[in-house]
């Protein structure tokens, strides 16, 4: 029976890892889906960025209460997980708890460190659930999130209470039976544990038969879980866990608000002012802007894939709080579903099939478009270095330079600009004159 368990356990590692493989696989070509761009520059400016953005969380200390539970939940969970290599050691092996013997009292504080982190990691789940359907914050309950986005982060918040109870059960059950020398479980001398110590008393009643059953119980679950969570990550939010890490470090480095210019069109306007410079072999774009997922960079993609959908964006953003439609939560998440519904295009038929749709119309309105001020707010508040305002950029130079889509009072603007080399209708000789009025 022994054996047989082992077996399925391995079976069932196996089964996690390849899934978990290929669908990563899968998001990594839909991010290389966009147009390739260089990041390998500053590199340990891009490094400080990863420590302090991803590993610190430094944006998110702007409102420290909310900042340090949620590095309760992040921490801990991480942390705790470190376990996980021994579970599934034990589970390859047929062993139990093997580094109990190596490690000695040091393992004791390691399993008494990652019960206090279990707790606070209870405590900061709940509190978040209380925060997103009982105080219902608004940017929680905003029309974005309507369907599966509200249910994902809920999902998450009740899973990860699951897994931390179902390991303080494993160690509440597993020192009852140390303690009464039974089995395997008498072959270690560690303990007794801090939190599942004290757990532990309500369950000294039960027979050893049924302590093993909920310590076995536990175990499987608790593993499982881990497996199923580590698989569920491709389709939900929370594969910012992941994503969050190269995405700071790929963050762009320009002064905040610099839109990146295009150099074909640079260098049009360049021979336009001075003809003898052309060279015949320069050929412009075949796109200005983007419509599409694939007009976008491939950092533009990672950035939907890393959306945390927290809502800080749009919280901040001057246009949405003035009850215009722009949101840019929103303008990340249609991206990301723009971009799966294109790979599992890819997926059905080898290779992208025209579909009639684009991101641009279809998921993206024009109204949103033209409701950003270009403030850069999404950008600053952002807790993992996500542009919204790059997609918008690209998809209103689409709109403007591909459909000539623009209101008339922008028009009028490109005229003068183009006429007086000024937004106003005065010529370049009269720029000055009203300083004599």
């Amino acid at each position: 029976m022994h054996i047989i368990f082992q077996g399925l356990f391995i079976l069932a590692l196996i089964v996690a890892i390849v899934i978990f493989s290929k669908n990563i696989r899968g998001i990594r070509r839909n991010i290389l889906l966009g147009k390739d761009e260089d990041f390998t520059d500053h590199k340990s400016l891009r490094w400080n960025n990863v420590f302090l953005l991803a590993f610190g969380q430094k944006k998110m200390f702007r409102n420290p209460l909310v900042a340090i539970l949620h590095l309760f939940v992040y921490v801990g969970f991480v942390i705790i997980n470190i376990e996980v290599l021994e579970i599934v050691l034990d589970g390859v092996f047929g062993t139990h708890r093997m580094f109990a013997s190596a490690l000695g009292g040091f393992y004791t504080f390691l399993i008494n460190s990652f019960e206090i982190l279990a707790v606070l990691v209870l405590l900061g789940c709940l509190i978040f659930l209380i925060r997103r359907n009982i105080l219902k914050l608004k940017r929680f309950i905003s029309h974005d999130l309507d369907g599966w986005p509200r249910s994902d982060a809920n999902y998450i918040l009740i899973t990860e209470i699951i897994l931390m109870v179902l390991f303080l059960t494993m160690n509440a059950s597993d020192q009852v039976l140390r303690d009464r020398a039974f089995g395997v479980y008498g072959e270690h001398l560690v303990g007794p544990f801090v939190i599942s110590g004290k757990y532990s008393q309500i369950l000294s009643g039960l027979s050893s038969t049924s302590l093993v059953a909920i310590e076995r119980t536990s175990w499987w679950l608790h593993i499982l879980g881990i497996l199923s969570f580590l698989n569920y990550l491709p389709y939900s939010k929370h594969l910012h866990i992941l994503f969050a890490f190269p995405n700071a470090y790929y963050a762009r480095l320009l002064p905040k608000g610099e839109m990146k210019n295009m150099p074909s069109v640079q260098l049009e306007v360049l021979y336009a002012m001075k003809p003898e410079l052309a060279n015949n072999e320069a050929m412009p774009p075949e796109k200005f802007g983007a419509k599409d997922v694939f007009d976008l960079s491939w950092r533009n993609l990672l950035d939907a894939y890393s959306c945390t959908e927290c809502g800080r964006c749009t919280a901040a953003c001057p246009a949405n709080i003035t009850g215009k439609l722009l949101s840019p939560r929103k303008i990340m998440m249609d991206t990301r579903d723009r971009l799966e519904e294109v790979g599992k295009n890819i997926d059905t038929n080898g290779s992208f099939q025209p579909d009639g749709k684009s991101l641009l119309h279809n998921y993206i309105s024009v109204e949103e478009l033209r409701a950003c001020t270009s403030c850069n707010a999404c950008v600053e508040e952002c807790p993992v270095s996500i542009s919204p305002l790059e997609i918008i950029f690209e998809l209103r130079r689409s709109l403007i330079m591909e459909e000539s889509n623009a209101p008339q009072e922008w028009n009028t603007m490109f005229g003068n600009i183009e006429n007086n080399f000024a937004p106003w209708k005065f010529a370049p000789d009269d720029r000055d004159q009203w300083k004599l009025g």
